[in-house]
């Protein structure tokens, strides 16, 4: 569930889909809001396995756990944004 098995895709396990959620939040952003840009952000990008709202809410809840994100005044934000670059040694 949270990394690709051979029941979840690649591009539908937690680990991708958060990912893909913290690219939606370059600013604080609603539930809502980071809803609506991962679907349209998915189908722009030719990802087409499904993910229900219930998917992206566990998403949601891994990223919290790893204290990728928190809630600040009902909006969604990235607590910090680490670059490739950055992060080589």
């Amino acid at each position: 569930m949270i990394t690709p098995t051979k029941g979840i895709s690649p591009d539908r396990c937690l680990l991708a889909v958060g990912a893909q959620i913290l690219m939606q939040l370059e600013e604080p952003r609603t539930v809502s809001q980071a809803w609506a840009r991962l679907k349209a952000w998915r189908v722009k990008n030719e990802h087409f396995s499904p993910v229900s709202f219930e998917w992206f809410v566990l998403a949601l809840d891994m990223l919290y756990s790893l204290g990728a994100v928190e809630l600040r005044q009902d909006l969604l934000v990235a607590r910090r944004r680490i670059h490739a670059a950055s992060a080589q040694r």
